[in-house]
């Protein structure tokens, strides 16, 4: 009796443990002493995990991580070159630079909701590690530990009248990104209009089967704060919705894109005091600029058949007082100063950022024209389009910077250039739907003011993890 009351007790208790055990396996559990009976059970279903983003409305990260190895054959730039200016006559114009890099990589949120049947909005948050650094800054420091920095933080509010941005984002001027050019170095290279800024915006599609028409006006940050007047930026872009192109921007923003065509231009002021003094007038300048841009798809793409597609990208800009709509666009001209005073001791600081205006000897104020053009293309390779290649060039030129280098001298001419080119290729290719890898040679040439010609080439190698 007692025999059989302990095996009563013992199942119970085991029992327990099951119930109380549910992370405890069929196969662990059940006694190696009683046979199991041999059961063929399906294979689950399987299913990919997809990351989940918490927020208080819908939302959506993105971004990627890039990995840049660059050499370079004059010790002129940093990983990301701009429109620096390219050393001469020096040690650096005569030896070489390598720099391995992950300061490009990206990440954002985008934001959605809560929407009605008159407003939807939405918000942008996108930051990447290029921020300024302090100065100085160690050489490892500049490169390993990077400065976390604002790209795009804005709102839009959606009605069926008109759409409200307000933020950091893209400047209108130029349509930017729709027509950027696809590179492996990092952007903007020189010759493209690559610039964000805080900004109100208006804007209104037309929209209908075969054509969409954009149109949009803004208020920027000015480009002088001391100016007191925001710039003005308007535009007007078309877009063909029956013919389409495979496009992508930079190294990573790939989509199929409706052919189109834009038009924007920019007008702002400038005002800086005549000298020094505490009696200084002020001498104002209007800047303004305009930018002509397109997308072709030479041969269309449909997300279905992407191979054997070509597409071809181009920009025209004509302006004065615009250089920082440029990427680190100076031409090695220096912060504005008006011609000696005389009886004045204090030192002149200028209110405005190098580049964009000038005095000459008569201390009048001048802005500095820059004309630009770019032209790319895009050609994805059969079957798949997963492997394609691309090729740019961009060519500057400024009338007048040369003769506002202070002083106007051949010797301080020696110091700015009024033109550059630049030109690469570049292949990519996809490994999978997150894995890119791209190989680019370019050529850098800047014409210094007193006509002497200089040059870089670089050889890149990147790989992008885009999620």
């Amino acid at each position: 009796m007692r025999n059989t009351t302990n095996r009563i007790l013992y199942g119970l208790s085991f029992a327990l443990i099951l119930s109380w055990s549910p992370t405890l396996r069929a196969e662990e559990a059940a006694p190696t002493s009683l046979p199991t009976p041999a059961v063929t059970m399906a294979p689950a279903p399987t299913v990919e995990a997809k990351p989940s983003v918490s927020s208080k409305f819908a939302a959506e990260l993105y971004g990627f991580v890039e990995f840049d190895s660059i050499h370079d054959s004059t010790e002129s730039f940093n990983d990301l070159a701009g429109n620096g200016i390219i050393a001469r006559g020096n040690y650096a114009a005569g030896h070489q630079r390598t720099i391995f890099s992950v300061r490009n990589s990206r990440l954002g949120f985008k934001l959605k909701g809560p929407d009605t049947e008159m407003l939807k909005t939405s918000a942008i948050v996108e930051m990447d590690f290029l921020g300024n650094q302090p100065s100085p800054v160690s050489e490892a420091g500049f490169v390993t530990s990077p400065t976390f920095r604002i790209r795009h933080f804005a709102l839009k509010l959606d009605t069926p009248f008109v759409n409200i941005l307000l933020g950091q984002y893209w400047q209108l001027f130029g349509w930017q990104s729709t027509f950027h050019p696809n590179t492996v170095e990092m952007q903007g290279v020189p010759g493209q209009i690559y610039s964000r800024s805080p900004q109100i915006r208006l804007s209104h599609v037309f929209a209908s089967q075969p054509v969409n028409v954009e149109v949009a006006v803004a208020a920027v940050r000015p480009a002088q704060r001391d100016s007191s007047i925001p710039d003005g930026q308007a535009g007007l872009r078309v877009i063909l919705n029956d013919w389409k192109g495979l496009h992508t921007a930079g190294s990573t923003g790939t989509a199929i894109d409706g052919a189109s065509v834009g038009v924007s231009g920019v007008v702002r002021h400038f005002e800086l005091p005549d000298s020094a003094a505490a009696t200084a007038s002020a001498k104002t300048k209007n800047g303004s600029g305009i930018s002509v841009d397109a997308l072709i798809p030479v041969i269309p793409a449909t997300p279905e058949s992407k191979g054997n597609s070509l597409t071809l990208t181009g920009s025209f800009v004509r302006g004065t007082g615009i250089a920082d709509l440029y990427t680190g666009l100076s031409g090695g001209l220096g912060a504005p100063t008006p011609p000696s005073t005389g009886s004045s001791t204090a030192t002149y600081s200028a209110n405005v950022d190098s580049g964009l205006v000038a005095f000459d000897n008569a201390g009048n104020l001048h802005t500095i024209n820059w004309l630009s053009y770019m032209a790319g293309f895009q050609y994805y390779l059969p079957p798949s389009g997963r492997v394609w290649l691309s090729g740019n060039f961009s060519s500057m030129k400024s009338t007048n910077l040369a003769s506002f280098a202070t002083p106007a001298t051949p010797s301080t001419a020696s110091k700015v250039f009024d033109r550059s080119l630049w030109a690469d290729g570049n292949l990519f290719v996809d490994l999978n739907k997150a894995v890119r890898l791209g190989a680019e040679l370019a050529w850098f040439r800047q014409t210094y003011g007193d006509g002497v010609k200089v040059h870089n080439y670089r050889g890149q190698f990147s790989a992008f993890y885009i999620f």
